[in-house]
């Protein structure tokens, strides 16, 4: 149960925008695992452990070094431009046209599976970069694929040391201060998120986030300094209240 629980929290923050999708080059935002249907869970065993996320055998080869050939640079944009318009089947198959081994190449492969919901390939992929390369970009898709195979602890973990690689990336502290927010780590979630919105000057996935933590503290004072100073929309703050319903029932 509380596996269905967690894949429907990651649906309704997806569906409420604040998670959506970035470009593969500005960090890693994909879609959630489908979440079983009512009837479906109804019928399980509610004594059964939870099943074990799927593993995949596959390990790329990948070099570690940051110098990429002008002519894998061009591809590597050409994959950029479709992720950002939303189109990840057609961005992971003009990657797979001709394999890299530089780092760049795989880290967007890693994110185009999961926005695939090829999750278990994914998170081959970024176990595979964190062991060669230990970056903080491979320990934040890491992480959010943990999340979304439900193991929230283990995905915490690997945000965090993300958040330690990456300090001034907006979008590991979002996204870390989003699983905090799932953890009931609402404190540390709001330091988090304030600090990713900071970084974006008031723009980006953060906002919504930052609101649903402020709901789910009860801080209306938090609450006007960001309608103050941020200018959110009552449509805004509507969706981050619907969010933090969600959050505290899960």
């Amino acid at each position: 149960m509380r596996c269905f629980k967690t894949a429907l929290i990651i649906a309704f923050a997806l569906a409420a925008g604040g998670c959506a999708n970035r470009p593969l080059n500005g960090g890693y935002g994909g879609e959630p695992a489908v979440a079983p249907t009512a009837s479906a869970s109804a019928s399980q065993n509610q004594t059964a452990a939870p099943a074990r996320p799927q593993r995949s055998d596959f390990r790329p080869r990948v070099n570690c070094s940051a110098r990429i050939a002008p002519e894998e640079r061009v591809e590597l944009e050409m994959v950029d431009t479709l992720s950002a318009r939303g189109r990840h089947y057609a961005a992971l198959a003009q990657l797979q046209k001709t394999e890299q081994r530089n780092i760049e190449y795989w880290l967007r492969y890693g994110q185009l599976q999961a926005k695939t919901q090829q999750l278990p390939r994914a998170r081959a992929v970024f176990e595979t970069l964190v062991d060669r390369c230990d970056t903080g970009e491979a320990r934040h898709g890491l992480g959010m694929v943990m999340v979304k195979q439900n193991e929230l602890q283990r995905g915490l973990a690997e945000l965090q040391r993300a958040a330690r690689m990456l300090p001034a990336s907006a979008a590991v502290r979002n996204d870390y201060g989003y699983a905090l927010m799932m953890a009931g780590r609402h404190d540390q979630a709001r330091f988090e998120l304030l600090t990713a919105l900071e970084l974006e000057n008031g723009s980006g996935r953060a906002r919504q986030n930052l609101a649903a933590a402020y709901f789910l503290a009860g801080d209306s004072a938090g609450l006007e300094h960001l309608q103050q100073h941020y200018h959110y929309t009552d449509d805004e703050l509507n969706h981050a209240r619907d969010l933090a319903n969600q959050l505290r029932r899960f």
